[in-house]
Parts: structure tokens; C-alpha cells; sequence
């Protein structure tokens, strides 16, 4: 297990008004955040190399931790070492606040902590990738699918134990994530690529990024396996 804590914080109003669809009215507020939030910001993510020890028809062992999703065991068919992990925008910016009547900057504040999540998991994915040799990496995370649901947020979170001490992470009743701007999955080496959102039919996500196709999902239905 290691952690990740060092993570370069580079945040550039421009790209922020980006995801922000370059709506001028919100430069001033995207340029005095982004100032504050760059004096504190550590993102951090927690990672192990784990073995999947047994496979099931809609089931896998990893490491002595069970988890239930047929596409997952799908996906894992032909993979024996995966990489769990979490990763957050950390404690430091979820400490940041604005007055409660202030969507404006409520809204860009959120937009800056969801950029540095993104950044936080596509550092480990490119460290990760650096250290093992690995070739390319896909992932799946508890809640983004119903076949996977967010409830394996716990089992996942066994897996290292005390996570709110290690990175700043803990897992409310609703097995919702705390700082909110966090993720967590399981990165396994694909030949080809896997995104959630593949399989996923609804018609209006923010966060897509591959659109849906059913041909794939039909296939994934339809595979059988022992």
C-alpha cells in the first residue's frame, strides 16, 4: 500500500472557465479562487497491489475481500493483479468556504475541487503506469453502474484499512465519499479501453465520457462465465 500525497497543483483560471463554459460573468470569482485554493491544495490518493484469488460467475475475491458485479468479473477474466484505490481533492480545500448565499462562487469552488480529483487519479494512473510497466489502464467504480452498486464502497475501503487516517477519506452511512470530490474504483491493465459510461444508458450525465453502447452491454449481458 502507498500513499500519494506530492502531487504537482497546477490550476489555470483559463482551463477552469473551461469547464465552466467560459461564462465571463465568473472570471473574477474563478481568479480569487483559484489563488486561494492554490496556497492549500493537496490532492492525495491511497493505492495497493492486490491478486485476485478466486472468480465466480458474477463474483471476485481480491485479496480476500468479495466483491458482487458480473461486469467487473467480466473485466477481470483475464487480469490476476488490480489496483484499488482512492483518491481525493483533500481535506485542505474541503476547508475552504464561501458565504452560503453565494452560488456564484459555490459553483466555481466546486468546479476547481472536481478539477483536482481529476488531476489526482490521472497522476496515479500515470504513476502507476510508470512504476509496473503497465500498458493501458481501465477502471470501475462502486456506484457508477447498478450492476456494481456503492455499497461495494465498503468492502473496497477494507481493503486498506483505516482511510480517513491515511488520505482524509471516510464513508458516510449512504457509503457516499467524504470530502465529496473523491473517487475510488479498481485500475486494471485492458487491452482495450473500458469506461463505465459505455454500458450506462441514462441520457443526461455531466461527467460522461464515452457514450453508450448497447451492443457492448448486450455482449456483456449475454457472457457466460464459470
Amino acid at each position: 500500500m502507498e500513499v500519494l500525497d506530492s502531487f504537482p497543483v497546477t490550476l489555470d483560471p483559463a482551463e477552469v472557465m473551461t469547464r465552466l463554459r467560459n461564462r465571463g460573468e465568473l472570471a473574477g470569482a474563478v481568479r480569487d479562487l483559484v489563488a486561494e485554493v492554490g496556497r492549500v491544495a493537496r490532492p492525495k490518493a491511497v493505492y495497493d497491489v492486490c491478486y485476485v484469488d478466486e472468480k465466480g460467475p458474477d463474483w471476485v475475491v481480491v485479496n480476500g475481500v468479495r466483491f458482487k458485479s458480473h461486469v467487473l468479473r467480466v473485466n477481470l477474466d483475464p487480469v490476476n493483479r488490480v489496483f484499488p484505490y482512492v483518491a481525493t481533492c483533500g481535506t485542505e480545500v474541503e476547508a475552504i468556504t464561501v458565504p452560503e448565499d453565494d452560488l456564484v462562487k459555490a459553483y466555481c469552488l466546486d468546479t476547481i475541487k472536481r478539477s483536482l480529483v481529476t488531476a489526482a487519479r490521472t497522476h496515479l494512473e500515470a504513476y502507476l503506469t510508470k512504476r509496473y510497466a503497465l500498458g493501458q489502464l481501465s477502471r470501475m467504480s462502486p456506484g457508477s453502474l447498478a450492476d456494481w452498486p456503492i455499497t461495494e464502497q465498503q468492502p473496497l475501503f477494507s481493503l486498506f484499512g483505516n482511510v480517513e487516517r491515511l488520505i482524509g477519506v471516510k464513508l458516510t452511512e449512504n457509503c457516499l465519499m467524504v470530502p465529496v470530490k473523491s473517487v475510488s474504483g479498481i485500475l486494471f491493465p485492458t487491452e482495450v479501453k473500458f469506461e463505465n459510461c459505455q454500458l450506462c444508458p441514462r441520457p443526461v450525465c455531466e461527467g460522461r465520457r464515452a457514450p453508450y453502447d448497447p451492443a457492448l452491454a448486450e455482449e456483456y449481458r449475454q457472457k457466460v462465465l464459470a
